[in-house]
């Protein structure tokens, strides 16, 4: 027998009714309340919904090896799960297994009282396009239960099982999930399927009790074709979004983003970033388009977000009005050939939006924005699913009347949400540490609300454009995580892999949310020094955990032969492989982005270290190279560059892996490899009569430095097998001039030149000073907060008498200061005195001095002190602005 389709549609609608066999039989008080009812019916009403579409590309045609029960939405066929006599071995001797047999199979596992199901069955020839296994599932407990699925003792995969059980839900969701088992993991003859629940990473015995699900039927197909995607139970799409000071796509954002993507696993396979710069914060598109070919160029898909909606004001036929279209139309018309989903709106009823306009930009985009990018999907608000103003404050108010959106309250109810979803081509919500089962606001209940319940999936596709934690979550305790903080994380994502479709971490660098260390500029940061941010000491980090669920569940392409040779040793052992070659990816629409890596992936789901061989077939018989990703605390401690791997196709990755730790090798052949020069070559006087080298990586193992003195000398190597990609060069002369570049060893490949006088006046250390000012005092910080486009200002026109002044906390022999205004080039000082201090009291002057445009350099005879004081004595029509603020010392 066999199908085609990609999902098996529910028969019927009947009673989901378990049958009890006794009724002296003690069930779990957890599972016979929150997952049934009182009178055994499960709970969640999914009357006339229609079954959704999975992403993803289609599965092959395949035959029915066995089937156990009827995909008829009931478990009925089944026996009780806390049964003594349900079989924890089945032995198929046919395709199907008699009604009166059935009674003997538990209808789900629970990890305290039926934790494991073996199912034995026969092969006579090992299929040569492998197996896929599906299990539908009726009911699961709310915290994101986890199946692991074993072939012949080795791992094939773990399935994430969403469910409504002990979130008040009346709706219900049900779905199919579908698991790929490679040929090398099959035997001829008898074979064992085993199925287990198991805990999250962090979490102790208590969380057993809290696993587990009831299944409508499940069943084992021989693939016909080979499958072009290793589906892992659902086939899912993930990314963060890397900005700048929580809101600008600038250089700084640009030069992070292909380091952001590689390291947590999302490059080359089509995932999905958000690129969601605001109309309303000057400059933060700034490098917008830059940002986009960069996502392009890693095959990654991007859902944008321009308009700032709550600016709008509707003309009377209730159409946007034309600063508005212009805006749209402005943006799409530069970008729209890039990005490939746009999302409405961000939390309308946080911000208080209307959802008038909202209906009114969905209209929009629907008839323009489709007609400017064709290949265009709309995407329904980032849904908070804010209640009325009575129920709780809201943010972002405008004008006298306190409400949450307009009308308040309307993203809470489903009925006016759904007028967007109907508007929509993919439903949105956002989530936050467990919210996504919360009975009011849970992204995931709240989605059942307005569908009325999920017959197979959610029967619109999903897009969470946020999902994470702030550093305040933690799991819930009842679950027994020993690292609560990571465990909470580890949760969240892997509630998006069980009910979403493509689900995106809310930023990388972002206060309390955040990925990686952040708080400061990204434009003066080197992204192989990026860090990661651990919410709490000696627990594991997001990072860690996005980089483990990713590599296991979102890297896409066609699935490559392996076979692990050291069987024994993980026998029974949660080590997963996914090795797939990217360049059989359908193009990305709109941007036509295509990619041409091999990806292997070795994620160890394990509490205790394990050593995994496989060895792989790679697409072809050649010498590959690339970078390999594994644990970590910055870029430059997780990535190497990997040479000379010399593939007979077979390659052999030998690896041991640390408790939760994921590697991932970025492999290409080496006659693919496009060598470049190294890019973004700087050059930064430091203490010491030194100079810090800092470039950007490019493809090799090793770079080399060149140096000359002066300006037309012949550069010579200084030094070679330079690893990192940054160099300090020390022991320099005193006010000689030199001229470096940087090359990739062994490539030819020379990086721009740049010029440098070598000097030990170099800038000191701001992040301990104290700053203030008798004008527009609340900005004071911001003149030294490493951020050009933050500054202090005087707030209005220049008097004399104005003064910036500065407590650098100790004394130090200082030489010069700058006042940098190149944002607002006529805001300079158009005269100034500069005093000194050593009390804050008793002030001296050592210099003055007219300001020039954009930079004020000020030079003066070496001075001891502590305190500083810029007074500006000029008059002009402009404000006095200081938008960065050095001192310079040798000290």
């Amino acid at each position: 027998m066999g199908t085609t389709n990609r999902r098996m549609k529910l028969c019927g609608n009947r009673p989901l009714m378990i049958l009890l066999k006794s009724s002296t039989m003690i069930i779990l008080l957890l599972l016979s309340v929150s997952i049934f009812g009182v009178d055994g019916t499960l709970k969640g009403k999914v009357d006339n919904v229609a079954a959704g579409k999975d992403l993803g590309p289609e599965f092959p045609k395949s035959a029915i090896i066995w089937r156990l029960g009827q995909h008829d939405g009931s478990s009925n066929e089944f026996g009780d799960i806390s049964a003594s006599d349900n079989n924890a071995v089945i032995h198929m001797n046919s395709s199907t297994v008699k009604t009166s047999e059935l009674q003997n199979i538990p209808s789900g596992l629970n990890g305290k009282t039926f934790p494991e199901l073996k199912i034995n069955y026969q092969l006579n020839k090992i299929p040569a396009n492998g197996l896929l296994f599906r299990v539908g599932i009726l009911e699961a407990y709310k915290s994101v239960p986890q199946m692991s699925v074993f072939s012949n003792r080795q791992l094939s995969g773990i399935i994430q099982i969403a469910g409504i059980a002990d979130t008040e839900s009346e709706y219900g969701f049900r779905k199919t999930y579908e698991l790929y088992i490679p040929k090398e993991q099959l035997k001829t003859g008898s074979n064992e399927l085993k199925l287990q629940t198991i805990r999250c990473l962090y979490c102790s015995e208590k969380e057993d009790e809290y696993i587990g699900w009831t299944w409508d039927d499940l069943s084992l197909e021989s693939l016909n074709t080979p499958i072009q995607e290793p589906i892992h139970g659902n086939y899912t799409l993930t990314g963060t979004v890397v900005n700048n000071k929580e809101f600008y796509f600038d250089k700084g954002a640009v030069t992070h983003l292909p380091y952001v993507m590689k390291w947590l696993g999302v490059a080359y396979s089509g995932n999905i970033m958000r690129a969601s710069c605001v109309s309303d914060v000057d400059r933060s598109c700034s490098n917008m388009e830059e940002y986009y070919k960069v996502l392009r160029d890693y095959n990654t898909q991007a859902v944008a977000l321009h308009l700032y909606t709550g600016d709008i004001k509707l003309k009377d036929d209730g159409s946007l009005p034309e600063d508005a279209v212009k805006k749209l139309t402005d943006y799409f018309e530069k970008y729209g050939s890039y990005f490939q989903y746009y999302e409405v709106d961000n939390e309308p009823g946080l911000f208080n939006r209307s959802k008038a306009v909202n209906l009114a930009i969905a209209n929009w985009l629907n008839k323009k924005g489709k007609q400017i990018a064709p290949h265009l999907l709309t995407v329904a608000p980032g849904w908070a699913y804010w209640p009325s103003y009575k129920e709780k404050p809201c943010g972002y108010q405008n004008g006298s009347v306190r409400q949450c959106g307009d009308p308040d309250g309307w993203e809470r109810d489903p009925e006016q949400r759904k007028q967007l979803e109907e508007v929509t081509d993919l439903t949105n919500g956002h989530s936050y540490g467990d919210s996504y089962s919360n009975s009011q606001g849970g992204s995931f209940t709240e989605n059942l609300k307005t569908f009325g319940g999920a017959v197979d999936g959610l029967s619109k596709n999903m897009l969470t454009t946020e999902f994470g934690t702030s550093d305040s979550h933690e799991d819930a305790y009842q679950y027994g995580a020993s690292e609560r903080t990571a465990a909470v994380f580890d949760r969240i994502m892997r509630a998006q892999i069980g009910y979403a479709d493509m689900f995106v971490q809310h930023a990388a660098f972002f206060k309390d949310f955040s990925l990686f260390k952040y708080d400061f500029n990204l434009e003066e940061h080197d992204p192989a020094s990026t860090e990661i941010y651990y919410t709490k000491q000696n627990e594991d980090s997001r990072v860690s955990i996005m980089r483990r669920l990713s590599l296991a569940y979102a890297t896409h392409g066609a699935p490559l032969t392996y076979e692990v040779t050291n069987k024994n040793a993980l026998a029974d052992k949660l080590v997963y492989v996914r090795a797939v070659d990217t360049s059989t990816l359908k193009p990305l629409a709109g941007s036509g982005a295509t990619s041409n890596k091999v990806l292997v992936n070795l994620i160890n789901f394990e509490t205790t270290p394990q050593t995994i061989n496989v060895n792989v077939k790679m697409p072809k018989q050649a010498v590959y190279e690339g970078e390999r990703f594994g644990n970590g605390d910055t870029y430059e401690q997780a990535r190497s560059y990997v040479p000379g791997k010399k593939a007979s196709p077979q390659l052999t990755f030998k690896e041991t892996l640390a408790p939760g730790e994921a590697v991932q090798y970025i492999l290409q052949p080496s006659t693919k490899v496009v060598h470049t020069a190294p890019q973004g070559f700087k050059a930064t006087g430091v203490k010491g009569l030194s100079i810090q080298l800092n470039w950007l990586e490019a493809p090799g193992v090793c770079y080399e430095l060149l140096r000359a003195t002066g300006n037309g000398g012949e550069l010579k190597t200084i030094a070679s097998d330079i690893k990192e990609t940054h160099y300090i060069d020390r022991n320099l002369r005193e006010g000689t001039q030199y001229t470096y570049a940087v090359k990739v060893k062994g490539s030819g490949k020379i990086s721009d030149k740049i010029q440098i006088t070598a000097s030990g006046l170099v800038p000191l250390e701001r992040s301990e000073w104290k700053v203030s000012s008798n004008m527009n005092t609340g900005s004071s910080y911001n003149a030294i907060d490493r951020d050009r486009r933050t500054r202090w200002d005087t707030g209005k026109h220049q008097e004399s008498g104005e003064y910036y002044q500065i407590d650098l906390g100790k004394t130090y022999n200082i030489e010069g200061i700058d006042l940098d205004n190149t944002l607002s080039p006529y805001d300079y000082p158009r005269q100034y005195q500069v005093y000194v201090s050593n009390d804050a009291q008793n002030w001296k002057q050592i210099t003055s001095g007219s300001g020039t445009k954009a930079l004020t350099k000020i030079v003066f005879t070496k001075v001891n002190t502590r305190y500083i004081k810029i007074v500006q004595t000029g008059a002009d029509g402009n404000y006095w602005s200081i938008q960065e603020l050095k001192v310079y010392s040798r000290d």
